[in-house]
């Protein structure tokens, strides 16, 4: 009885310790864990492959963006626009990003309790967030923007601490 106990329990630990690191990966952006309509893939795109992709991705948000009534995010230059990079960087910007400051806040909750250092596609994810949070601050007044900034705070300081972590481990 007792060693079936403990190959249960272990059975246990070893799915719970599965399942939790896979489920808590999806969390931050649970957008990106679903389908593509259009095909069997997965819709999680990456924008940042290479430094050509860095660069460009900054040329994206210096050209200046159009963000509509609906919360869609647009390239304004035509020419940018035109890029096979530009589509990756719409469905990542009006897909997966959060665009509620209840999702975003919940974002930055998840984020402030990570305890490993972000993937590249999660960093990039979050500044685009930030982006967005920011331009929702502009344009907003009064109590609503105050909300709008504090969110933009806790995920600059989420981004700030990610990029602190490997330098806060104490040596051994």
């Amino acid at each position: 009885m007792l060693w079936k106990t403990l190959v249960l329990l272990l059975f246990y630990y070893s799915a719970h310790a599965t399942v939790t690191y896979r489920w808590s990966r999806a969390m931050l952006f649970p957008a990106a864990q679903r389908f593509k309509r259009s095909s069997a893939a997965f819709l999680n795109p990456v924008l940042q492959n290479s430094l050509e992709d860095v660069v460009l991705l900054y040329e994206f948000l210096l050209a200046e963006l159009d963000i509509d009534k609906g919360q869609r995010i647009s390239i304004k230059d035509e020419e940018l626009a035109s890029l096979r990079k530009a589509a990756e960087f719409d469905t990542i910007c009006n897909e997966i990003i959060p665009k509620s400051i209840t999702e975003i806040r919940r974002l930055s909750s998840r984020l402030s309790s990570y305890s490993r250092v972000l993937k590249k596609e999660d960093f990039e994810r979050t500044v685009l967030t930030m982006v967005y949070t920011a331009y929702r601050a502009a344009q907003s007044q009064g109590h609503q923007k105050d909300i709008w900034a504090e969110s933009f705070v806790n995920l600059y300081k989420a981004l700030k601490n990610d990029l602190m972590l490997p330098y806060n481990k104490q040596p051994s």
